[in-house]
Parts: structure tokens; sequence; C-alpha cells
């Protein structure tokens, strides 16, 4: 006989997953199309220009961090959204600083999740690692092209 393994999931985690596992698809989705839309605009620009210029590939490698940063902030923004309609935090101010710290698992501020949305902030603890691995990949691809070498 095979032992049954009961997993017991709180009943307030349901809503914790239909918000947080469409929050992390949507953000994903916005993040890849914002990359793409970035990727298109630096390389337009360095085609334009000649190639493997220090100082412009350095501009280029600049601008393409701070929009990259943009994107995070603005996923933030939705995440912070869903705090404030959720009433899991009590105003948008806070609900932005809560967010900003959980997608980058900073955390070291006095704000928290009361404990039935707990599961909420580590799904978006999830959803920034993802995102950043993202960017992350991305910025070394556009330093790769920029600065590599014609063959």
């Amino acid at each position: 006989m095979i032992p049954t393994l009961l997993i017991s999931v709180p009943a307030n985690w349901t809503i914790n997953w239909a918000w947080g596992l469409p929050l992390i698809v949507l953000t994903v989705v916005i993040h890849v199309a914002g990359l793409g839309f970035i990727k298109h605009k630096a390389f337009s620009v360095s085609r334009r220009t000649i190639r493997h210029h220090t100082t412009l590939s350095l501009v280029i490698i600049g601008a393409v961090t701070l929009s990259a940063t943009a994107l995070h902030a603005i996923e933030a923004c939705l995440w912070a959204g869903a705090y404030v309609l959720l009433g899991a935090l009590s105003d948008y101010k806070s609900a932005m600083l809560y967010s900003l710290n959980a997608v980058t698992s900073y955390g070291h501020t006095d704000l928290e999740l009361a404990p039935h949305w707990h599961l909420m902030g580590a799904l978006e603890a999830l959803n920034g690692w993802l995102l950043f691995g993202l960017t992350t990949a991305f910025l070394f691809a556009v330093i790769d092209k920029l600065w590599m070498p014609e063959k």
C-alpha cells in the first residue's frame, strides 16, 4: 500500500495564485516585448553610425540599461496596483515601495503584507528573479553585439 500524501493548501492562497500567476505571465510578456523594442531601437542607432565606436557603444548601453530599468518599474507598478485593488496594502505609495522591495528581493522596509497575502509577495519575488534573469541575458547580448568585432 502506498501512503497517501495529503497536501493542505490554505483556502486564502487560492486568490494569491489566481492573481499572482497571471501577473507573472503579464509582466514577462511586457518585459519581452519591451526588450524587443529596446533592442530594435538600440541596433538601429548603432547601424546608422560608425561601428565599434566605443563612446557611442557606451551611450547605447547606458540608454538600454535605463530603458530596461524603466520596464522593471512599470512592472512593479502593476503589482502595486494589484495590492491596492485587493486591499493588501492601503495606499499606492506604500504598495509601490513594497512592490519594489519584493521584486528586487531587497526587503528592507517595515512594510508587510497581512499573513493571508504572504504568498502574493513571494510570487512577486519569483517574478523579479525571472525578469532580472531576462534583463541580464538581454544586456549581455546587447553588449556582446555592440562590442563584437566584425568577421
